[in-house]
């Protein structure tokens, strides 16, 4: 003859919940109701004692709805009881000396403050899919993912040969392939820059969603510095300095632009999205100081050639030397790496940040 024992019990609580979690496996032939603000449990089941006939009753601290949802697993009987009011519960029992079965469920525990972050984040989350729900459906979307998938395709392709090219070289010839990296490369680097004149276009044409400014600061430095500074100047095409300015830009345009690519189709490579935002932390600014080296030489040769000097009226000289505008554009170089690695740097944090709470 099987005798009636008591089961343990788990709980925790919400700010509209009650959760019980009843530690008895394969329960059958469950009677679990409330009654004058009393849990009443009675199920068969294998126990703390084997198997037998277990049951409970507990009487809550505040008042709480009649209607009980439970779900039985092979393991354990989950339940669910809400709270008539809102709010947060000192304890969980009427009386204030806790029930022996009775202990916390720690697996779902949670404190009020920790209660109250969930919430909101629920409510947020909720939201926005309400407020997406009401926005309506782009019937271009499909269109414009393709564009821009095409667009970084075609750029990584680009910068992929221009870095394996490089690499290729520099095993190959050592020190020498410094000097005529210029020639070599700059048909394909004048290409993938010209084209990524889009990457300012698409922002302004609410294609992607970021910003303006970041992408034109970093377009019109690289272009300036590719068409201007060594572009009008032979003298300045055989500096090696050429060689760390093109491999820097296209080791981090190689992962920069696979990872854009996987978004467009809504797919993540949990390495690629660390590279790309963490390799640019040493490479965007060492590439800068590259950059304010290349105009630094390139500042006499501009005084010696006269290439892009402005002529002046005779009573005020005969001309005003490009070089007075680089060193006002090194100035503005340096404001434009603090705008940028400020914007990368929250970017970096907003993405690990999103990817914690989603893995939370």
């Amino acid at each position: 003859m099987s005798t009636t024992l008591t089961p343990h019990v788990y709980w925790a609580q919400r700010h509209g919940e009650i959760y019980l979690r009843v530690e008895l496996s394969d329960a059958q032939n469950l009677n679990i109701r409330v009654q004058e603000n009393t849990l009443c449990f009675k199920g068969q089941g294998h126990g703390a004692k084997g198997e037998n006939e277990y049951e409970f009753s507990l009487d809550f601290l505040k008042p709480v709805k009649a209607e009980v949802t439970h779900r039985s697993t092979q393991r354990q009987v989950n339940i669910t009881v809400k709270k008539r009011e809102r709010g947060w519960w000192d304890r969980l029992a009427a009386q204030e000396r806790k029930p022996l079965f009775l202990a916390p469920d720690f697996d779902r525990w949670l404190d009020e403050s920790d209660a109250e972050m969930e919430l909101r984040e629920k409510e947020e989350k909720l939201n926005k899919i309400l407020f997406e729900s009401r926005i309506p459906k782009d019937p271009y979307l499909g269109l414009k993912k393709g564009y821009l998938f095409m667009y970084n395709l075609v750029q990584f392709l680009g910068f992929s040969w221009i870095f394996v090219n490089m690499t290729v070289r520099l095993f190959i010839l050592g020190q020498d392939s410094f000097y005529d990296t210029f020639h070599t490369i700059a048909d394909v680097m004048y290409f993938c820059q010209i084209l990524a004149v889009i990457e300012v276009v698409n922002p302004a044409l609410r294609l992607v969603r970021t910003g303006v400014l970041p992408p034109l600061i970093q377009v019109f430095g690289r272009n300036f510095l590719l068409f201007i500074i060594l572009g009008a100047q032979e003298d300045m095409q055989n500096k090696p300095v050429v060689f760390f300015i093109f491999y820097l830009w296209s080791t981090i345009e190689i992962f920069r632009y696979p990872f854009y690519m996987l978004a467009c189709i809504d797919t993540e490579w949990k390495l690629l999205t660390w590279l790309r935002y963490s390799l640019w932390i040493p490479l965007y600014p060492l590439g800068v100081i590259a950059e304010a080296v290349a105009v630094i030489q390139s500042i006499p040769i501009f005084d010696e050639t006269k290439v892009l000097s402005l002529p002046l009226p005779r009573a005020l000289g005969t001309s005003l030397s490009f070089s007075y505008i680089l060193q006002l554009y090194l100035a503005v170089m340096f404001l434009g790496l603090f705008i940028n690695f400020r914007h990368l740097y929250k970017m970096r944090k907003r993405r690990f940040r999103a990817k914690k709470k989603k893995a939370n």
